[in-house]
């Protein structure tokens, strides 16, 4: 038995220490990098990073790289060189595309082209699985063990944190009880807790499912805005409601209910999304600017879901054909996709339009 931390525990104590605004150190190959959210960026910890030897670079995806006309000669990623003026300011605007159109950023930008950016794109990837903007200021360290025992900071090895960070993670059941709800009140609501340490996430079920026959599945992504304050902008309440009550119209079936808001942004990011759409982007470009892909969802949770309870065959409730993809992949039988058809209204006509034309969505 050992106290010490497994790779696992040390992604989820950066991603943690990512979000309260302090760096973390990385190590890989012949030395290492420190790393910081540009979005928790302080002008302190900014002085700090000028003060280390190395010339710091803000890594930017590549997404939003071509936002900024930045070229990315590392192909899904751009090390930006930080101009000596640049203030926290600047970064947040290289960062954040909420004033690109006030205040449009002048460039041109210098990027790197030389060197491996290997552990510039975990720490892209470390920063998106924390919610946070896709950006983080970076700065070469030749002592990476050294520097992070000096000043008490986390040390991941990119050996040990890239397969930690990209797996999928087992999900432990913690509690379940009867729910009745208004649109199917034989309800039961299982809650599950994954073993990185991050969000939980829930299955419903309706009934009691005969687990040798498909069940009448639903993998539906948390949004609060829709689910919970009734946005009119998306699908996805009534998407939530029409699941269950076929559900139990049926008399039994199961309501995954994953929290990836946002299409697994976040809801702070995709309520930057909004801000976006408003400026005229539709839900995809708005994502682009902010410097993520189309849909940032891990659906292996899942499949894992319904492995921990037993089920292996499904009629799926959706009109995303990745999804199904996904399930069939990951050992989940699909035996019929079951069209899940809303009425389209005047506030959602264009985001329903776009994930048809560029998500693949069935409508």
């Amino acid at each position: 038995m050992t106290l010490s931390p497994a790779p696992a525990d040390l992604v989820a104590r950066a991603r943690g220490d990512l979000r309260i605004g302090l760096p973390v150190v990385l190590s890989g190959g012949a030395g290492g990098l420190l790393a910081m959210a540009a979005e928790t960026l302080t002008p302190d910890r900014l002085a700090a990073f000028r003060a280390l030897p190395g010339d710091p670079v803000l890594a930017l995806t590549a997404w939003r790289a071509e936002t900024l006309k930045a070229r990315a000669y590392d192909g899904d990623l751009a090390r930006v060189a930080l101009p000596r003026d640049a203030d926290c300011a600047w970064i947040r605007d290289a960062a954040d595309p909420a004033r690109d159109l006030m205040a449009p950023m002048k460039g041109p930008f210098r990027t790197e082209r030389d060197g491996d950016a290997t552990l510039h794109r975990l720490t892209l990837a470390l920063v998106k699985s924390a919610e946070l903007l896709p950006a983080a200021l970076c700065v070469a360290l030749p002592d990476p063990a050294g520097f992070a025992a000096a000043n008490g900071l986390t040390l991941l090895s990119a050996a040990e944190a890239a397969p930690a960070l990209a797996a999928a993670h087992r999900l432990s059941p913690v509690s379940a009880a009867r729910l009745p709800m208004a649109e199917a009140q034989n309800g039961r609501l299982h809650v599950f807790r994954p073993d990185d340490g991050g969000i939980e996430h829930y299955a419903i079920e309706i009934g009691r499912p005969d687990r040798d026959a498909p069940v009448l599945t639903r993998l539906h992504s948390a949004c609060f805005t829709g689910d919970v304050l009734g946005s009119l902008k998306c699908d996805c309440g009534p998407q939530l409601h029409t699941a269950l009550r076929a559900m139990n119209a049926e008399g039994a079936g199961m309501l995954l209910y994953l929290n990836q808001e946002g299409r697994g942004i976040g809801l702070a990011n995709k309520m930057r999304a909004y801000n976006l759409q408003d400026q005229g982007f539709d839900t995809v470009e708005a994502n682009h600017r902010l410097g993520f892909e189309d849909d940032e969802r891990d659906f292996r949770l899942g499949a894992g879901l319904l492995k921990r309870m037993g089920i292996g065959a499904v009629r799926l409730m959706t009109n995303n054909p990745r999804k199904v993809e996904i399930m069939e992949q990951q050992g989940i039988r699909v035996a019929e996709r079951v069209p899940l058809i809303t009425p389209e209204t005047r506030e959602n006509a264009h985001y329903l339009a776009t994930k048809r034309e560029k998500s693949g969505h069935l409508l």
